[in-house]
């Protein structure tokens, strides 16, 4: 497989990989299966960073076991998908971009931490993804209230700067772009054992 990280950057985001993760083993075997899934709205400016970036990441080489799929579809369509395949990936890597108050284009990545909100609040999400709102949040927490999420999910956020209808990306958040896939990268070959 080729390396594309740039020189340097390498080592910065594999060690950044394994503060997240924790301890970090390396594994070919497919016994290991890993879905990287961009999630969010096409044709919405900054704020489609993974549905756009999953036909770039599916035309890169990875290893057996590694499914790369846009999930610009709602939380409750990617549960009932992942309840047909239970326990099947291992990890689970989302790529987004969400308003969190950062500056423009910056990048954060972080496991999830499996935290859910009241019932009252779950059952708003429900709502919202029953009414066709596509968003990480509700798909994080609509999936863990069903059980279907694997063990391991990894957050890949970028902070959107336009989240106005278009098909371009601002400048700020296509410079993120290289180190999105730096990290997606690290991640999917990162295991947790």
């Amino acid at each position: 497989m080729k390396d594309e990280f740039a020189p340097g950057l390498r080592e910065q985001t594999l060690a950044r990989a394994q503060r997240v993760t924790g301890k970090m083993n390396w594994k070919n075997e497919q016994s290991t299966r890993v879905m990287i899934a961009g999630v969010g709205y096409h044709n919405l400016s900054d704020l489609s960073l993974g549905p756009v970036l999953v036909p770039q990441l599916q035309h890169m080489e990875w290893s057996p076991g590694i499914e790369i799929d846009d999930w610009s579809f709602g939380p409750l369509a990617v549960v009932q998908r992942l309840e047909d395949q239970p326990n099947y990936y291992d990890r689970l890597i989302l790529i987004s971009a969400v308003e969190r108050g950062r500056a423009p284009g910056a990048v954060h990545a972080y496991r999830w931490q499996k935290q859910l909100p009241d019932a009252d609040e779950i059952q708003q999400r429900i709502g919202e993804a029953i009414m066709g709102v596509i968003s990480l949040d509700n798909l994080l927490i609509i999936g863990q209230h069903f059980g279907v999420l694997p063990e391991d999910v990894i957050v890949i956020e970028v902070e959107p700067e336009d989240l106005n209808w278009g098909e371009k990306f601002t400048a700020r958040v296509q410079a993120a772009l290289p180190r999105v896939i730096d990290m997606v990268r690290a991640y999917a070959r990162a295991w947790d054992g």
